[in-house]
């Protein structure tokens, strides 16, 4: 897992519309780059909704929001048009993404054990540095913890 202090790992991957998206390209911006499991399940649309409703207080403080799951091109168009979500997210299919920041991992639910995404959240500085983690995130309250860090 990446932790405070370290460089971001940069990426290449595609959003919504299959448009090349890297991590270099918000040099000189704040950036919250969230990791959730699955568009339009209950946590991650509640976490979304959030996000959304704070979006305005999220680019006052600086900061510009990027969405990461392995859901596909089109889950993710159905997902942002359905929530009407102002910020990109990240098809992650082949979990590169999750991968190189460490969120790809083994879950347990209900006695299964399986590899999913760890819903975790990295705030990045202007420079490309993890100024924060938030490993504990509160669906409900998700631009709240990141405001108020």
């Amino acid at each position: 897992m990446i932790t405070e202090g370290q460089p971001a790992p940069d990426f290449q991957s595609k959003d919504e519309n299959g448009k090349p998206v890297t991590l270099s390209e918000f040099r000189g911006k704040k950036l919250v780059l969230y990791f959730y499991p699955k568009d339009n399940t209950p946590g991650c649309t509640m976490e979304a909704k959030n996000l959304r409703d704070n979006y305005k207080a999220l680019q006052q403080a600086g900061y510009e929001v990027l969405g990461v799951s392995t859901d596909s091109e089109k889950s993710h168009q159905r997902f942002i048009e359905k929530q009407c979500l102002p910020f990109r997210l990240i098809a992650d299919e082949d979990k590169s993404v999750n991968n190189a920041f460490g969120v790809w991992q083994e879950k347990k639910n209900f006695g299964k054990t399986y590899m999913g995404t760890v819903r975790t959240t990295f705030l990045i500085d202007e420079e490309g540095k993890i100024e924060r983690v938030i490993n504990k995130v509160n669906t409900k309250e998700h631009a709240e913890q990141i405001l108020n860090s």
